[in-house]
């Protein structure tokens, strides 16, 4: 009877952890922290197990550049276009969240570690918190339907 039980229990956490991992893929709205207006649209997506998101849209004044270049990148996106850019990489599920990814800001071209969940009691925002060293910023994103 005993094992039965622990049996059940697995099977809803296992099913409760994939559940989690389905809701971050998606397109996810990012906020200018200083303005609060809409930047980009990023789309998460899993590749090989990993989670990544890329820039499919990005939201720009008539007078600005539409389909900017990363000309501040320091790595292999260095003059890549920001539109299609991955800008998040190699994001695991480890204890209902991910971590062990990184994510570049391409106004910048900085690389921070990054770690991001979706917000308590919302599916619709995504938590996203960027580490350089023992300072962070976290970010909410909206999920665009």
């Amino acid at each position: 009877m005993k094992l039965k039980a622990v049996l059940s229990l697995f099977v809803i956490l296992i099913t409760a952890a994939c559940a989690q991992c389905q809701n971050v893929l998606g397109k996810w709205k990012t906020i200018d922290d200083e303005t609060g207006k809409p930047k980009s649209v990023v789309e998460i997506y899993e590749y090989q197990g990993k989670v990544y998101g890329k820039i499919v849209q990005l939201f720009r004044d008539p007078k600005e550049d539409q389909n900017p270049i990363c000309t501040e990148c320091k790595d292999d996106r260095k003059d890549q276009y920001i539109i299609g850019m991955n800008i998040i990489r190699d994001m695991t599920l480890t204890d209902g969240y991910y971590k062990n990814g990184t994510i570049c800001d391409p106004k910048t071209g900085k690389v921070y570690k990054c770690e991001m969940w979706l917000k308590a009691g919302d599916s619709n925002q995504l938590e996203l918190r960027g580490y350089l060293g023992w300072f962070y910023r976290t970010q909410t994103w909206q999920r665009v339907s």
